[in-house]
C-alpha cells in the first residue's frame, strides 16, 4: 500500500486539491495574504531542498547519495515539508474546512505512508549511516542548528529539470484556489 501511494502521490496531491477546491469557502484579505505567505515559503523551501538533493522525481524511490546538506541538515523531508506548507496556504485561503481536511489528509497520507516507504529504502540502502543522519535530524523539525551543514552545493540544473514543474503547478494551483474561492463569495 504504502509504495502505492509513493507512486501515486502527484495523484492523491491531486484530489486533494480538487477535494479543497470544493469545500472552499470566500477568503477575507487577511486569509489570502497569509496563505500567500505560506505559499510562497513553501514553494522556496522546495527549490532549496530540490536543488540540494541532485536527483528526485519519479515513481519509484530512488537516491543516488544521502543527502544530509542544506535543508536536509535540518529535516529528513524538506521537499514534504514545503509540500506541506503550499497546501496549508491553499487550504488558508480555502478556509477552516479546507484546513481540517488538508492536515489530517497531509498525515494520514504523508506521514503515516509516504515518508515511512521511502525511510524504509534509505535504510536499505544507506544503513548505518542513515540511521546515525536519523538520530541527529529529525523528520520535520529542526532539533538543533548545525550551520556547517546548512551551507550546500545547489544545482540549477536539477531545479530546472525537476522543480520547474511544481513551481508552475504552485502557480496554477494558487490562481485556481483564489478564483473559485473569491468566485463564492461573489
Amino acid at each position: 500500500m504504502r509504495k502505492w501511494m509513493f507512486k501515486m502521490r502527484g495523484g492523491l496531491w491531486t484530489l486533494l486539491f480538487v477535494f479543497m477546491l470544493i469545500i472552499s469557502r470566500a477568503p477575507s484579505f487577511s486569509q489570502i495574504v497569509y496563505g500567500l505567505v505560506f505559499i510562497l515559503a513553501g514553494q522556496l523551501w522546495r527549490i532549496w531542498s530540490a536543488g540540494t538533493i541532485g536527483l528526485y522525481r519519479g515513481e519509484n524511490v530512488k537516491a543516488l547519495k544521502l543527502s544530509t546538506t542544506g535543508p536536509y541538515a535540518l529535516m529528513r523531508n524538506p521537499l514534504y515539508f514545503g509540500n506541506f506548507m503550499i497546501g496549508f496556504g491553499w487550504a488558508v485561503i480555502a478556509g477552516l474546512n479546507a484546513v481540517i481536511v488538508f492536515v489530517i489528509s497531509f498525515i494520514l497520507i504523508y506521514v503515516y505512508a509516504i515518508i515511512p516507504h521511502e525511510e524504509e529504502f534509505l535504510r536499505g540502502k544507506f544503513g548505518s549511516e542513515y540511521e546515525s543522519y536519523c538520530e541527529r535530524v529529525k523528520r520535520f523539525w529542526p532539533v538543533r542548528l548545525n550551520t556547517k551543514d546548512i551551507h550546500s552545493k545547489i544545482d540549477v540544473n536539477v531545479i530546472m529539470r525537476s522543480e520547474i514543474h511544481t513551481v508552475i503547478s504552485t502557480v496554477a494551483g494558487t490562481c485556481i484556489i483564489l478564483a473559485v474561492s473569491i468566485y463564492k463569495g461573489a
